[in-house]
């Protein structure tokens, strides 16, 4: 083991982790944009379910703030994915803190929400603002519809974000999301309404199940 270090030493590496600590948190979460269907395709576990109920809860073994999780009782009204990793869920857990990714959900109206996330070693499920956490009610009847099988269908398609023009595919089997580019909304017309799925010659497209929309999207893959 090497020396212990010196005192004024040890007291500027707490300084520093200090500060550390304190800038990440002042940043705040940040999360990449990301269509409804990257969002499925990427959890782990997707429901549906009613909030029934929370409690803050910790590490038995710590007493930082930090660590400190939401305990959501839920009532799981429909599973959409994870079939395979858990049966019935009674909790999801989040951070307290919006600055590490908690999400804040309404408790005590009772409120239906769509929640993905991961599962933890343990078995607990974890969901946070970088998943996809919606009131149902919020959701479009199109989004309600691909939840059930037409997002899964296109897992194995690649979204891309178009920021600036120009914007292309780079391959048959992706998709291009223009609505942040033409909208500045992550919550515009092709993530409300549009499910990218491959089709049966290998190649991935925007598929709608519902009423024409009400404006085309720009091809951003013209010359």
């Amino acid at each position: 083991m090497g020396a212990p270090l010196p005192g004024c030493v040890a007291l500027r590496l707490v300084a520093l982790l200090l500060t550390m600590r304190l800038r990440d948190l002042a940043e705040g979460c940040s999360c990449n944009p990301a269509h409804p269907q990257q969002h499925f395709c990427s959890a782990e576990i997707v429901i549906r379910a009613k909030i029934s109920g929370e409690k803050i809860v910790s590490p038995s073994n710590s007493s930082s703030p930090y660590l400190k999780m939401i305990q959501y009782e839920i009532k799981m009204i429909k599973m959409f994915k994870g079939f395979d990793k858990a049966k019935d869920i009674q909790y999801v857990y989040t951070p307290v803190f919006s600055s590490l990714c908690g999400v804040k959900l309404d408790s005590n109206n009772k409120v239906q929400y769509l929640l993905s996330g991961s599962m933890w070693s343990d078995g607990r499920i974890s969901i946070g603002l970088c998943d996809l956490v919606e009131p149902w009610d919020n959701l479009s009847m199109s989004q309600k519809k691909n939840l059930n099988y037409r997002y899964q269908m296109g897992c194995e398609c690649r979204i891309n974000t178009c920021y600036t023009v120009p914007c292309s595919t780079t391959g048959d089997n992706e998709c291009l999301w223009t609505d942040w580019l033409l909208d500045n909304s992550l919550n515009g017309e092709q993530a409300r309404q549009y499910a990218c799925i491959k089709r049966s010659d290998g190649s991935c497209s925007w598929y709608r199940g519902g009423p024409p929309p009400e404006k085309d999207f720009l091809d951003m893959s013209d010359p």
